[in-house]
């Protein structure tokens, strides 16, 4: 069984933060045992672990080069450590998998947040006969070590015992054929697992149990919830408003609003609204400096900042709540809602200082997907980056707030204060863009600018031929985003040909249509 993760970058911690994954030189039973316990507690709801047997560690990361295990032990390692996991109460049997990495055999465990929690372990792993009457013990993961619960944690930790994520749960209104195989081998190809070489020649059950996204007796087994959320075309027919919703309010009347709706498996819907964000929404303001051979540019929302804002939205909102994640984007401030609020470990103190460190994830199989996707950064690391890259931008802190309820989290970007200026006009020689009209060496602008410009240019000197509204714009050469604008405008009756029966004639000219 092949697992779905690229085991280099598992290795290197380029996917799984590190304080997931532990280095084990050889099979030393008793802290194994007591690891695969603590990852099957998942007491921070972090998604479970991982346990490389085969390479040293040192500082939580692994030496190089590897020294692996011996190939004739290797059967013998797996049979012990599956007797050695019937000491776990109730039994917990991790996901096995040896590998060749570096022309060296190693054994890597993965062990998912488990669904009987919580697990106690012997204290003891004796190696001969007697481990199993051994007291027994609560274990858990605090940052990158297994340690023994304490009272308060162990009462925490039976509090949980039913408490599974919503996304790591079964659903028993659909069938397991209601995941795609297609969309299963494109997202095993795109982490790099070797479990894609056998996704499409076999069936979606046993696909998805490599996954661990089917679940269930083997008579009645069923997808997990976030099986559905990846891989069916529509999640939201299970999950109701399980979509991002973006709003372009320019007025507050609501006047020349645009809606846009993105629906489909969460990685596709996240990644389709932030392209419409990115082309559309995101404009560069330019201006260049007398003296200086490089213009400033800033842009009215780092597209950074955007993307981290919304990849946490998506990865944090709870989906048995029947609300879409909303970005409003009006002429002073982009705002992303998401429900519910963030935990209460997460004090109204800490939102003022833009200081969010959650102790318990809401999602913690979404999370893996995202990171393996490289959508979404490791944990509580997206603040940091929305913070920075917004002053670095120079827009000013964004608002991170909610309410008392904690029924909300609304994270707010003010606009860039250069964007709120009544004028652009060519003063300071000055010009905005956005990302789908960017044409190199030229002015750059928004469609909507140019036609604007263009109505103002007719209506102040007349017709003008092509060549010459280029001119008038600011426009090195004629450009095809200026011969697509004006086409568009003549489509829809704004402009027209003054000759429209020689479209072609070289005294061709564009005029306005009264």
């Amino acid at each position: 069984m092949a697992l779905p993760i690229n085991i280099n970058d598992l290795i290197y911690q380029r996917t799984v933060e590190q304080n997931r994954i532990e280095y084990k030189e050889g099979w030393n039973p008793e802290p194994i045992i007591h690891s695969i316990s603590a990852f099957a507690n998942d007491f921070d709801n972090m998604g479970g672990g991982y346990i490389i047997m085969g390479i040293e560690e040192e500082n939580g990361r692994p030496v190089f080069p590897i020294k692996g295990l011996d190939p004739d032990s290797l059967d013998e390692i797996q049979l012990d450590l599956l007797n050695k996991c019937n000491f776990i109460e109730p039994r917990y049997i991790p996901i096995i998998e040896p590998a060749v990495v570096d022309g060296k055999d190693i054994i890597v465990l993965w062990i998912p947040g488990g669904e009987e929690r919580p697990y106690k372990a012997p204290e003891k792993v004796y190696t001969e006969k007697g481990g199993e009457k051994s007291n027994k013990a609560y274990y858990i993961r605090k940052g990158s070590r297994t340690i023994k619960a304490n009272a308060r944690e162990e009462q925490e930790l039976i509090s949980m015992a039913r408490d599974i994520p919503f996304d790591d749960r079964i659903n028993y209104h659909a069938n397991v054929d209601d995941m795609r195989p297609a969309l299963m081998a494109d997202y095993l190809k795109s982490v790099g697992s070797d479990l894609y070489d056998s996704a499409l020649n076999r069936s979606v059950e046993a696909v998805g149990t490599d996954m661990h996204i089917v679940s269930g007796p083997t008579e009645y087994r069923k997808p997990l919830n976030v099986g559905l959320m990846f891989f069916n075309e529509r999640p939201d027919n299970y999950f109701s408003y399980a979509r991002i919703e973006v709003v372009d309010k320019p007025e507050p009347t609501g006047h020349g609003m645009t809606e846009k709706i993105f629906t489909g498996p969460l990685d596709k819907q996240l990644n389709d609204a932030l392209s419409y964000i990115k082309n559309y929404i995101i404009k560069e303001y330019v201006t260049k400096v007398q003296g200086q051979a490089e213009a400033v540019r800033v842009y009215n929302w780092p597209y950074e900042a955007v993307e981290e804002a919304l990849s946490n939205a998506v990865y944090h909102k709870s989906y048995q709540i029947h609300e879409p994640i909303t970005v409003t984007i009006t002429p002073e401030k982009l705002e992303i809602l998401s429900i519910p609020g963030p935990d209460r470990s997460i004090t109204d103190e800490d939102l003022k200082r833009r200081v969010l460190i959650s102790k318990r994830y809401r999602n913690r199989r979404i999370g893996d997907f995202l990171k393996e996707l490289n959508i979404v950064e490791g944990r509580n690391t997206g603040v940091p980056l929305i913070v920075d890259s917004m002053q670095e931008n120079g827009n000013g802190l964004p608002e991170f707030s909610t309410d008392e309820d904690r029924s909300f989290f609304l994270v707010t970007m003010p606009i860039h204060p250069v964007f709120l200026e009544n004028s652009l006009s060519g003063k300071d020689k000055t010009t905005v863009s956005s990302s789908a009209d960017v044409e190199k060496g030229t002015v750059r602008r928004s469609k909507a600018e140019i036609r604007n410009l263009i109505v103002k240019t007719l209506e102040k000197d007349g017709n003008q031929s092509m060549n010459e509204l280029a001119t008038a714009l600011g426009y090195a050469k004629l450009t095809n985003t200026l011969r697509d604008v004006v086409n568009e405008m003549i489509e829809t009756g704004k402009v027209g040909y003054l000759y429209p029966d020689s479209p072609r004639s070289r005294k061709q000219k564009i005029c306005l249509k009264r």
